[in-house]
């Protein structure tokens, strides 16, 4: 969302335009009058900090976003950002990685808003051990790992399909949260050539399944796994770090690929120096 320039009600009504409210529909959901809100939006009434957070609240801004309008307006910001250089930093990696390796012997992975790749456990790292390392560098942004040619891509069974789901699932997202960082990876993604082998329909075993969810087909060692991904947000995020980080975990779609990644996870001798993330 463009702000340069803008004032404190100038950004709010963008946000509100975002949401596609009218002025009436977040004036009832705040509990304050249409003309007071109108009077914020147009500079002829400059908001409290104790308002801007009112307004906030049902139009779903981030956290990120909000410390923007409290400083536009001149105040200063509620919510912290635990950066690495911060004491609560670790703390914050140590429970996200938990989770993580809760999820053994399936894959997941912790994202940033931007997609960029925060923590993973080793079942991820075993489903990329034949990825070049020029791919994985950091910052290593997972949605481009996963379609680029050098990528996962060549081996997504499913390949047209799993693309499709995940320019979707981007577009989705741009639309919440107006972010032109997303907006250009969105462009950037939309230019990778598909692999030679890209496939146009699934596999005929997860026919039915695809009703109910879209399962990316991964090609392994031991064969086609079938994984249907699910993402956890956490609920009640007073730090704008935590409220932006979601984490991704991979469940085998059948029996046998829960079989194939057990199967992995026991024959795979780990690698001297394989950790809990990509460096």
């Amino acid at each position: 969302m463009k702000q340069v320039n803008l004032t404190v009600g100038q950004l709010l009504r963008q946000w509100r335009q975002q949401r596609r409210l009218s002025q009436f529909g977040l004036a009832i959901e705040a509990e304050i009058s249409q003309r007071h809100l109108s009077f914020i939006e147009s500079g002829r009434a400059l908001p409290s900090r104790d308002m801007i957070l009112r307004l906030a609240e049902p139009l779903d801004i981030p956290l990120r976003e909000r410390n923007i309008l409290l400083t536009t307006a001149g105040y200063a910001p509620v919510y912290s950002e635990t950066r690495p250089e911060t004491p609560g930093h670790a703390q914050v990696q140590q429970f996200v990685q938990f989770i993580l390796d809760g999820c053994e012997p399936f894959p997941a992975l912790a994202v940033d808003r931007h997609w960029q790749l925060y923590a993973s456990n080793k079942a991820l790292l075993r489903l990329l051990s034949d990825i070049p390392q020029s791919l994985l560098q950091p910052p290593i942004n997972v949605l481009q790992l996963s379609l680029h040619p050098q990528g996962l891509a060549p081996r997504i069974a499913n390949y047209d399909q799993w693309r499709e789901h995940i320019l979707l699932r981007l577009e989705h997202q741009i639309r919440d949260t107006a972010d032109a960082g997303l907006s250009e990876l969105l462009q950037q993604l939309s230019q990778y050539p598909p692999p030679a082998n890209a496939r146009p329909i699934s596999e005929p075993a997860t026919e039915q399944l695809v009703q109910l969810a879209v399962p990316m087909q991964l090609q392994t060692e031991l064969g086609t796994l079938s994984l249907i991904s699910t993402t956890t947000v956490f609920g009640t995020p007073t730090d704008v770090t935590l409220s932006e980080l979601a984490i991704e975990c991979f469940f085998p779609a059948d029996e046998n690929s829960a079989v194939l990644l057990r199967e992995l996870a026991a024959t795979r001798i780990e690698s001297e120096g394989d950790s809990n993330d990509i460096e």
